[in-house]
């Protein structure tokens, strides 16, 4: 069978004090008619990024509520991960051209984790390209729904790779995206269903740090605790820029030389790109010792990320493309303006002027920064807002509701009406 991914146990009560009790009492209605339903979630990896990180909260809040929901993630060989980030780099714009080998790689992949599936679900969800083609190869005996998720921006995807997946895809009874803008022509899922991501207040990540706690767990890694801080964490990969956040630091340094800057990231076990954007990323730093490039292998994990965003005086994160940057919403939660991207999913989180700043370019990223470093009272001003902001629509309440009012509209619908519903920043902070 696939890989089973053991979770620990959450108890929605405990997001009582953050979201109120009328949100509770409204997820815990919504899940009432699923009491005892088999849900499974299927991706590409337990460890990095932004997937797993999500379903390390969603599944468990799953369980308390009533729902019999697992996690299992699908093996693959190296050849396979390298094959499933060019769809991944495609279906984001780049124009990569599949061999007859890539072709096979994938589906033989598929096919192999097809047979690895077990067991009766009411809904399964297939979250990202890697295990696209599962359905295909598996067939509809052993679950009544079947629904793909994508997490990434496939609003301007390069189409023979798209084309490639498409008729696999289509075979899903309903399609999850981040956006509408994402779904793209031609795809005619039965049902589409927009949910944001969201980020779990209660996490060791997430969780109010004290000051000093924070300062000690920097200070280790040799930042200068007394001079300016800018950050970006993210993966190593060209979609998040790093090289251009380097850039735009360089810039910030010449009129403020007191600035340092830490690039915090982890390496996804699906992701054999990381390790060659990393050395990239060491190279362009050259010999600047104000510049501090940290990984989980530095020991930079949950704890230490909720540190560098507690004490950083700005936060980045420069992507080019993004399906949401879930490290957006962990920054604003922390009542901090970010300056993002202005593409993908950051705009829905970033407020231009009011929770933080967009930008296009070096300069004008490099231009945002001066202002929040050198107006202090209004950085703390947007970062209030920016906190309330995630409070109402990016916290893990509200993904979970949307997800119950999802299985609702799909175990009630005929599957014949191609239909959208968005569920995005409820009354009340769901």
């Amino acid at each position: 069978m696939l890989q089973s991914v053991e979770v620990g146990k959450k108890s929605l009560d405990d997001y009582e004090a953050v979201v109120g009790a009328d949100v509770v009492a409204a997820v815990r209605a919504a899940a009432k008619p699923f009491a005892g339903a088999r849900v499974l979630h299927v991706n590409a990896t337990a460890y990095g990024g932004g997937v797993a990180e999500i379903l390390q909260t969603l599944v468990p809040l799953m369980q308390d509520v009533g729902l019999d929901a697992q996690w299992q993630v699908m093996v693959g060989h190296k050849e396979f991960f390298t094959v499933t980030k060019c769809f991944h780099n495609a279906l984001q714009g780049h124009s990569i051209d599949l061999t007859d080998a890539d072709r096979a790689v994938f589906l033989q992949d598929n096919e192999l984790n097809a047979k690895l599936l077990e067991g009766e679900y009411d809904f399964v969800i297939v979250h990202d390209p890697q295990p696209a083609a599962l359905l295909h190869y598996h067939g509809r005996e052993g679950g009544k729904h079947w629904i793909w998720r994508c997490h990434i921006d496939t609003s301007t995807p390069y189409i023979p790779v798209r084309d490639f997946l498409k008729p696999y895809l289509l075979e899903y009874d309903a399609a999850i995206y981040t956006m509408s803008d994402y779904v793209g022509s031609g795809m005619t899922f039965p049902q589409v269903f927009i949910i944001p991501p969201s980020i779990d207040p209660l996490a060791e990540k997430n969780r109010p740090m004290p000051i000093e706690e924070a300062r000690m767990i920097v200070g280790r890694y040799g930042v200068d605790l007394k001079r300016p801080l800018m950050l970006q964490v993210s993966r190593f990969d060209p979609w998040k820029d790093p090289l251009g956040v380097i850039d735009a630091y360089r810039k910030v340094k010449a009129q403020k030389p007191e600035v340092q800057l830490v690039l915090a990231g982890s390496m996804a076990t699906d992701d054999p790109e990381g390790m060659v954007y990393y050395a990239k990323t060491l190279r362009r730093a050259g010999e600047d010792f104000d510049i501090h490039i940290l990984s989980n292998l530095d020991g930079v994990h949950n704890r230490e990320v909720n540190a560098l965003q507690t004490l950083a005086d700005v936060i980045i994160q420069k992507s080019t493309r993004e399906g949401f940057g879930l490290v957006v919403a962990e920054a604003l939660w922390k009542g901090k303006p970010v300056v993002g991207g202005k593409v993908g999913g950051i705009p829905m989180q970033i407020i231009d002027g009011e929770t933080g700043f967009l930008v296009t370019d070096t300069n004008s990223c490099a231009n945002a920064c001066l202002f929040l470093l050198e107006n202090a009272g209004v950085a703390q001003e947007m970062g209030a807002k920016a906190r309330e902001h995630v409070r109402k629509n990016f916290l893990m309440t509200r993904h979970l509701w949307d997800y119950l009012r999802m299985f609702a509209s799909l175990a009630g619908s005929s599957q014949t009406t191609p239909v959208e519903i968005a569920w995005k920043g409820q009354k009340g902070g769901v």
